[in-house]
Order: C-alpha cells, then structure tokens, then sequence
C-alpha cells in the first residue's frame, strides 16, 4: 500500500544524479537557503559515483554528509517501484527518455508519486500521454514533461501573457515568439536524444506525420488554426530583424497547445502559436538567417543518413560531457513575446536569464518545477500535464524569486 504524500521519506528524489545535468540540479538543490530542510535524495545505477556526488556536495554545504543514496536501475521495475514510492517527487534528468524514461513514468503513476523531467522526445511523450494520463489524473498525480529551456519559456511565457489579458479584461487570441538572443552550450546527452529521435522516425513510419502534426499532443479530437511549422527565412518588421526557423519549436510549439488544450482552451480555441529564431537585423542578418536555415535543413539530412552521419558524430560531445563552468558563465537567453488579445489589445513579453539557457538556466528550471511538486498548494488536476497546465503561477513566481526575469509591458511601455 502507498504511503500518502505527507508521510513518505523524502520530498524529492534526484534520479540520474551524476550526469552533466544532473550534477547541476543537484548543486542547485544543495546550495538554496530553501533547500536547508529539504528532505532529499540521490538516485542512480552507480552506487561509488553516488557517493562521490555526495562528498562534493558536503564539501560546501556539510549538512549533506549523510544525504541518502538510494540505488536502482531503469530496467528493473522492482527497484524503481521501491524508490519512487518513498517520495513525493521524482525528479530525472536521465535520456533519452524514450530509452530510459517510460519505467519510471509508469512506476510514478502506480504509486501516485509527481514526477517532472527535461524531456523534449515528442512522440515518447505521446506514448506517455496515450499510456497514463487517464490513470495520473484518476490519482491526482502529475507527471510533468519537458520542465527545461524546452519548454518552459515558451510554455510558461504564454501563460504569463493569457494571465495579463485576463487581468485587462480580455482574452488572448495569438502569441508569436522569438528565440536567438543567447550564447550556451550543448552536452552530449542532449544531442544523444536528438538522435534518438531521428533513429525512431526512421525505424517507425508514423513517427514522421506524428512531428509534423502541429496538434500532436493534444487530447482527441486534434487540430485547431494552426499549420505546420514555418520554414525558411523571414523579414520580421515587428523586430526590424530576419527570421529562421527555431530548432526547438518543433516541441515548443506542441507544448504551448497541450496546455491550452488541457486547461479546457483558457486561451481559446481559436488561439493561435508560433515560435521563430530571430537574427539581427543589419546586413549581416540575411545572411545569417540564411545559414540557420540551411543548417538546420542539412544537419536533419545528415543525421538520417549513417553516412553522413559517423563525421558528425564525431565531433559531437558525448553523454556525461558538457558545458565548462566558466563556458556557462558566459551564457544568457532573451525570449521575447508578442500577444494579440480580443478587443485589439497588444502586450509585450520578455524571458530572460543571465545563465547558459540549457544547463545553467534548465537547472534552475527543472529545480524548481520539482520544488513546485513537493512544496507548493497546487489545485491543478493530475494527468501528464506541461508546465504551464500544471503548475502555473506558483512556478512563476519561483522563477523570478530565483533570479530570472518574466515581464509583461503594454505598448508603449
């Protein structure tokens, strides 16, 4: 019998600890004066890096020389089932996901234990929605995907502007987006899952029509007013910069809609999303615009192909491997939003951090995604849920206590 999410051992559990990702959510988890009485542990297939984890972490915040260790294996159910029903929360950054995600998930929701993870594997999540959410939902538990840089920017960028068109009196009807302000880095574990995804398109036939679908994580019946996601280069006048298509907003876009889907279309059924890469807007832009594109198109290509794809490999960083501190140190993001509401009413949105937007700024997200699970009065249904669907306001708010920058403006200021 499940112990009921009060009396259970831990708050949080932190599985896939010692990865490049993992390492950061863990010393974002050590190092907040919040986390002081955090009832938490680490969780992994290696016990000896486990405790060596640990010791770095005593080593600037002593409390923790007996944070609990707690051992398992994502192939063996009965050692995640004994894991995940000792805490409230699992919080993972193992993938990819489609390879070492779906026992967990399935494990969570037996046992009626929040659960929230960096995923961006569309058709995975696809398969964890048609596999759970009835039975997350039935129980009151909340399996949240996709708690990193994708999507919570996007995700939560639109929530925060359909709750300012609520608050003016009116209600969103399109939000555009722009991402491209940023400098960070990439560890081999996220572009492990980018190949993944590649491999399953072209081992399974319906895994392509799922990624072009605009609606595909949407409930039964899909569809809406958007088409497919746009391709090529653009002028944008409302920046005065060009245009590219944005690598991520493949699952962004799809994300932003399950939230408006799943909330009951707060937004509208009508609501209409779109996410570009902006370039600057000198003569250098177009140019500029033009290898985003070209490069995207050729790097698909290539990774579909065995051929082209050894040499690319290559170079590319391996799973565990990431980002230097001071290569992180470096990074910064700056996401800007433009929403069209009922009655001709425009406002402005910017998400911003001075952090490496995939590790530095994706640790503080999914730490307090995890936070938000264990911590805070949620009266959001269970379900596999998005992090706007599911957590909402209380998430904004930690965002921005925790330093990152989430504005609303009107025209003109």
């Amino acid at each position: 019998m499940d112990l009921p999410q009060q009396d259970r051992d831990f708050e949080i559990v932190l599985w896939g600890a010692t990865g490049y990702t993992g390492r950061l959510v863990a010393e974002r988890l050590a190092g907040q004066p919040e986390t002081a009485a955090l009832r938490w542990a680490l969780a992994g297939r290696d016990a000896t890096r486990l405790t060596q984890l640990r010791a770095e972490l005593a080593a600037t915040a002593p409390h923790l020389r007996e944070l609990p260790i707690l051992v398992g294996d994502a192939g063996d159910e009965r050692s995640l089932e004994a894991i995940v029903r000792r805490t409230r929360v699992v919080c993972t950054t193992v993938g990819p996901y489609a390879r070492h995600g779906s026992g967990l998930v399935a494990a969570c929701v037996r046992a009626s234990t929040h659960y929230c993870d960096l995923a961006g594997e569309l058709p995975w999540i696809r398969r964890m929605i048609d596999a759970h959410h009835e039975a997350a939902r039935a129980g009151g538990t909340r399996i949240v995907h996709c708690c990193g840089f994708d999507s919570i920017p996007s995700d939560l960028g639109v929530w925060m502007l359909h709750d300012a068109m609520r608050q003016r009196g009116t209600r969103l009807q399109r939000v555009d987006a722009w991402f491209g302000e940023s400098s960070g880095g990439f560890s081999g574990g996220s572009f492990a899952s980018v190949l993944e995804l590649l491999d399953e398109a072209q081992r399974d036939p319906s895994v392509q029509p799922l990624l072009e679908d605009p609606y595909a994580l949407d409930p039964a019946p899909r569809g809406g007013p958007d088409g497919p996601d746009p391709v090529g280069i653009a002028w944008e006048p409302r920046l005065g910069c060009w245009t590219a298509p944005f690598v991520m907003a493949a699952i962004n876009t799809r994300v932003v809609r399950r939230s408006n889907a799943v909330a009951g279309h707060p937004y509208g059924r009508e609501f209409r999303y779109r996410e570009r890469m902006a370039l600057p807007g000198g003569r250098l832009g177009l140019p500029a615009a033009i290898a985003v594109a070209g490069g995207l198109a050729l790097t698909q290509r290539a990774a579909r192909h065995a051929w082209l794809r050894r040499p690319f490999e290559r170079w590319l960083p391996k799973p565990g491997e990431g980002p230097t501190p001071e290569q992180r140190a470096r990074g910064f993001f700056v996401t800007r939003l433009l929403a069209e509401g009922e009655g001709g009413v425009t406002l402005h949105g910017r998400v911003e951090d001075r952090r490496d937007p995939g590790y530095g700024s994706t640790a503080v997200m999914l730490s307090e995604s995890a936070l938000c699970l264990a911590r805070d009065p949620l009266s959001t249904p269970g379900g596999v849920l998005t992090p706007a669907s599911a957590l909402g306001g209380a998430l904004l708010a930690r965002l921005r206590a925790a330093g990152m920058t989430w504005v609303v403006e009107a025209d003109g200021g």
